[in-house]
């Protein structure tokens, strides 16, 4: 299977399956000297992995990360780094009775016809268990930008499950790894969990709407046309398992606005920089960072095994219908909070290389 690679100087090239005995990441182009130790790459798996409250799938993996090479006393190389993640808590009889019926909602159907077979156990290539190699390798990449970039930072959190919404007036930030849905509003945790406990239990599942924002970001990452930052995060985002739908700023809604209210005016601050009086395009204007904060918000679609009947066919043609059986979160939106976040960091990191290399860091001067 091809294009497994993402990145133009720092490169990611996950590999392994959900139910094979291990699965992780070669990361390519990380500059020597970061230090990096599986450690702090734990910190940031500990955060995606399975199993840690009702709302997510009950798999118990610990998720432990190795490192198999790159480093020397604790410090990148610049050469390959491994990242290896053995799998610990497979049932793959769960999965027997789909081996030769496509779940409605997976990709079983899309893999069979181009692939001629796939992986049935857990979805295989296609399962959201993947995304923990980009977990691993975002820890590497938020190394880096803590070495280059000091003072950037990454958050990520929801906004919405299913029709409701926070409600921004009561954004707080410290309430984020406070409840089990990473959301910045206390109220909407506790409305959210009672909600979400009526459709587990009624064996259903929800989408949601996940916001991941970068600041103390340069301007002057990315580059016309191509090589857009926000092309490379809109795409890097889209390729998350179960992702619909990718904005940047106030993406889908500015289609609402009128020039008047769209556009971002400028001043010059107590500092002598460019201070912005809004930021509707998300930081990032032309496909190059303006400085302001990067704002991108990403839609999960609910989790497609669920144990209410859905029609389907099997692979000889036959209709039949089918319970997806097995351990599966309600929201997979839930755990893809970790996954945007390494993500951002990924692309950050690739786009702060390409810029390094191609203008060494000059920048247009204002004043």
């Amino acid at each position: 299977m091809s294009l497994n690679t993402f990145g133009h100087l720092f490169r990611v090239t996950t590999w392994g399956e959900s139910h094979g005995p291990a699965l992780g990441a070669t990361v390519d182009g990380c500059p020597p000297g970061v230090a990096v130790d599986e450690a702090m790459l734990q910190h940031w798996l500990d955060q995606r992995k399975p199993g840690q409250n009702k709302y997510t799938t009950q798999r118990q993996e610990p998720d432990r990360v190795r490192i198999l090479s790159g480093l020397f006393e604790g410090r990148t190389t610049g050469t390959p780094i491994q990242l290896m993640i053995e799998n610990t808590d497979q049932r793959s009889k769960d999965y027997g009775e789909i081996a030769q019926a496509f779940r409605p909602g997976h990709a079983d159907i899309t893999y069979h016809q181009k692939y001629g077979l796939r992986d049935y156990r857990g979805g295989g290539r296609s399962s959201a268990r993947e995304t923990a190699a980009r977990v691993a390798a975002g820890g590497v990449a938020r190394a880096a930008l803590a070495a280059l970039v000091p003072g950037l930072s990454i958050t990520g959190y929801m906004v919405q499950i299913g029709p409701h919404r926070i409600d921004r007036a009561r954004f707080d930030a410290t309430q984020i790894p406070l409840n089990p849905f990473w959301v910045p509003d206390a109220q909407a945790a506790t409305e959210w969990a009672d909600y979400l406990d009526g459709l587990r239990k009624s064996g259903n599942s929800v989408g949601a709407v996940i916001e991941v924002v970068a600041s103390g970001v340069p301007a002057g990452l990315g580059a016309p046309v191509y090589g857009k930052l926000d092309t490379d995060l809109a795409a890097a985002m889209m390729s998350i398992n179960a992702v619909k739908g990718v904005e940047i700023g106030d993406g889908m809604a500015a289609a609402m606005l009128t020039g008047v209210d769209n556009a971002d005016e400028i001043r010059i601050g107590n500092d002598g920089q460019p201070l912005f009086l809004s930021n509707h395009a998300g930081g990032i204007l032309g496909g190059i960072s303006t400085g302001q904060e990067i704002v991108v918000r990403f839609a999960v679609k609910p989790t497609s095994s669920i144990l209410t009947p859905r029609r389907t066919i099997t692979v000889a043609g036959a209709e039949t219908d089918l319970i997806t059986k097995g351990r599966h979160d309600p929201c997979v939106g839930i755990r893809a909070v970790p996954v945007g976040e390494a993500m951002m960091a990924c692309v950050l990191l690739d786009h702060l290389l390409l810029d390094r290399g191609q203008t060494g860091g000059i920048r247009g001067q204002i004043g």
